[in-house]
């Protein structure tokens, strides 16, 4: 017998988790130690529990599936279930991302765990600039963000882009300051800033993007650099790049 899979199953329709919870009873190798209706509990549920596998359906209300996957980190394996979806299986093939096309099959169901199993043996899972990739690409075009996701432990805080005064890149991560608070988050600031509204939002160094609505002036600090000065005081660099960019706006 396969080793033991652990599997937490993610869509909003009861149908639809019950059909997998079929398939996967039929299978003493595979256990699913959490169904979950909606997104923010997806995530309470990883946190707490672990799974070595996410069935994650893309198409759900309040958190879709790709707003779930990067709230549940670059390092969780996938295996997406979708009704049909150009974007979404055009990039999932592109980048070979195990899916399932709903209706799906048992057999068509133990071929991708089988699939994902073979993936996770050898750790071919997607780096996180691939994961940011394919989530550009899957999505459909729908404009600028209207709200930023940032998982803190097994909750979730939603951001208005509204409320963001600027973003740091910190290492690793990036950090949302917003009314005071910094809510840091498992992500490029360059992805960051493929989501943001161009129009209201710029990047004025190598590591920050500022909202233009949060400026109160611009000063000379040297010879070719400059600083923004927030309206809450705060400062930030400007580069001669991001002050070109900053004039086209102001």
């Amino acid at each position: 017998m396969s080793e033991l899979l652990r599997i937490v199953v993610v869509d909003d329709e009861a149908l639809s988790r019950a059909v997998v919870r079929e398939y996967a009873d039929a299978d003493p190798s595979l256990e699913i130690v959490a169904d979950c209706a909606n997104g923010f509990e997806a995530v309470k549920a990883v946190a707490e529990l672990k799974p070595d596998l996410v069935l994650l359906d893309v198409q759900m209300p309040k958190l879709d599936g790709f707003e779930v996957l990067e709230l549940l980190g670059r390092e969780q394996p996938v295996i997406f279930i979708t009704a049909y979806d150009q974007y979404a299986l055009k990039a999932f093939e592109v980048h070979a991302v195990d899916y399932l096309l709903k209706p799906f099959s048992a057999e068509r169901f133990q071929e991708a765990i089988a699939r994902a199993r073979e993936r996770l043996r050898a750790k071919e899972l997607l780096a996180g600039d691939d994961v940011d990739k394919m989530i550009r690409e899957a999505r459909p075009r729908t404009g600028p963000a209207g709200r930023v996701l940032i998982r803190d432990g097994a909750n979730v805080h939603v951001l208005a882009v509204d409320k963001i005064d600027y973003v740091e890149a910190q290492d690793d991560y990036v950090a949302f300051k917003s009314e005071g608070k910094q809510f840091l988050k498992d992500q490029t600031l360059s992805a960051v800033e493929e989501t943001l509204d161009p129009s209201r939002f710029v990047r004025i160094h190598r590591s920050f993007i500022l909202n233009i609505d949060r400026i109160a002036k611009v000063e000379l600090y040297a010879k070719d650099s400059r600083m923004a000065i927030l309206r809450d005081g705060t400062r930030l660099p400007v580069s001669r790049a991001g002050y070109a960019r900053l004039s086209q706006l102001l």
